[in-house]
């Protein structure tokens, strides 16, 4: 079912488009910790920290091509906003030509980098093979994993959002019933692991390709749009590579502290990797609603409707800060116990660093709401210098702590690598926004004022 968001109550049609991705992304989240949960209960806290540590170059590489996808979608949401049918179909042409490329591509050159990646990252001897086994046949399934997020994403962009939660929940089943067959029966560890997602999302993929062929006549290429798509590769490309970009200029900063870890030594590995689980499960609705606010937003500015988007922000911020409060004070209080769910409790060097970990991030959740809020909105608005720039502030502050904080505080220094970067990527985000705002109302009020003095003259 498609919801078109440019009529109602905003902060309703934002609840209730955001409901049902809230309910995906901790499905999703649920099934990534149920796999390294029987990871680590199977094959050993080292098994678990190496999948761990690889989180991310995963980030780097099938990050640029989710979001990619993302970027795609979004044109999509602006030409249904318009009611323009045969653009959205030229649109998901170009889409599925560069989605099905990049992909290509990305896995070619991951696999073969795969061990360069992790010796630079100085991947401690313990746990490279187990990285590295993880890595190479993730990667090799890459364009499951993005024609599974090309078809969710554009669903969502014409504001179906009940399929991709059913494709999710597909995958995720036969993701851990694979995981248990993979690693218990045929006993091929955390590549077993790797492969029981990719098999997981393939299925899932094509399962919504069939749903779009029966049920999504807006999506029916025709033969002529076929041709039209690869003359707007370059039109596409503006949007969709920069938001990839974005995700990859966060995963360099990641990749910068995955190194600081490796320094300090396997239990710091192991303690940031069960934390960022419980951390990703706790700020998953905080990005169910950037998505939603990227697709509101998009669909909005396509048929002119600014004032809504304003509104929309405003509403939607008040919740989510809020839900940051309330959660970050959850982890801070209990983190600690939460940890307990993947090292056990005869591991009290690595709960104390997980407990570190909450403290140094989870009080901060207030600045990544805010950046969540304002950089989806800004994508859904075609405007992808400032996300760019966010992203590059990002980076060099994550890095910057890293390098600074690292060496006198230890790993509470590489803990506010994370908020010191938020707060930086806000500069940027905060500062295109209001600018972007005040350039739209001023021209509506100079317009207003034009038309009653031609008024007076008629």
């Amino acid at each position: 079912m498609n919801q078109d968001m440019t009529k109602g109550s905003p902060l309703k049609l934002i609840t209730l488009f955001t409901l049902p991705l809230v309910l995906g992304n901790l499905l999703q989240q649920l099934y990534l910790m149920a796999d390294t949960y029987i990871i680590s209960q199977t094959i050993g806290v080292d098994a678990f920290a190496a999948v761990g540590s690889t989180n991310s170059i995963n980030v780097l590489i099938l990050g640029l091509a989710i979001g990619l996808t993302s970027g795609l979608a979004v044109i999509t949401a602006q030409r249904f906003g318009k009611k323009d049918e045969q653009a959205i179909r030229e649109n998901l042409a170009a889409s599925v030509i560069i989605a099905g490329t990049v992909s290509l591509i990305l896995t070619v050159l991951a696999v073969a980098f795969a061990g360069h990646i992790l010796r630079f990252m100085n991947t401690p001897v313990e746990l490279y093979d187990y990285a590295y086994q993880y890595l190479v046949v993730s990667f090799m399934g890459m364009s499951g994993v993005v024609l599974f997020n090309l078809v969710s994403n554009l669903l969502r962009a014409i504001g179906n959002t009940r399929a991709p939660l059913v494709f999710l929940a597909i995958a995720s089943v036969l993701n851990v019933i694979l995981d248990l067959v993979f690693i218990l029966v045929f006993d091929w560890g955390v590549g077993g692991a790797a492969f029981a997602t990719i098999i997981a999302q393939v299925i899932s993929g094509l399962i919504g390709v069939y749903y779009i062929k029966k049920n999504v006549p807006l999506f029916r290429i025709h033969k002529e749009d076929w041709s039209a798509g690869f003359k707007q590769i370059k039109e596409h490309s503006a949007i969709a590579f920069p938001m990839g970009f974005q995700t990859s200029l966060i995963a360099i900063g990641m990749i910068a502290v995955t190194m600081a870890l490796n320094t300090l030594g396997p239990d710091a590995v192991a303690a940031t990797t069960a934390a960022q689980k419980i951390d990703a499960l706790a700020t998953k609705p905080l990005m169910a609603l950037g998505v939603t606010m990227a697709t509101y937003s998009a669909q909005n500015f396509g048929a002119g409707k600014m004032d809504r988007v304003w509104e929309g922000v405003q509403k939607v911020m008040k919740v989510s800060l809020v839900y940051s409060i309330v959660v970050g004070a959850i982890l801070v209080l209990f983190g600690r116990q939460l940890t307990m769910l993947f090292v056990g409790a005869d591991n009290p060097e690595i709960l104390e660093m997980a407990r570190l970990y909450f403290l140094t991030n989870s009080t901060f959740y207030i600045f990544l709401s805010t950046l969540i809020v304002h950089r989806y909105t800004l994508q859904g608005l075609g405007k992808s210098t400032a996300p760019t720039m966010a992203g590059l502030f990002e980076l060099v502050a994550r890095v910057g702590a890293v390098l600074l904080l690292s060496r006198s505080l230890g790993f509470v220094g590489v803990g506010l690598s994370n908020p010191l970067a938020w707060v930086a990527a806000l500069i940027p985000l905060l500062g295109s926004y209001y600018s972007f705002k005040r350039q739209l109302v001023t021209g509506q009020k100079q317009r207003k004022v034009f038309s009653r003095v031609a008024g007076v003259f008629k």
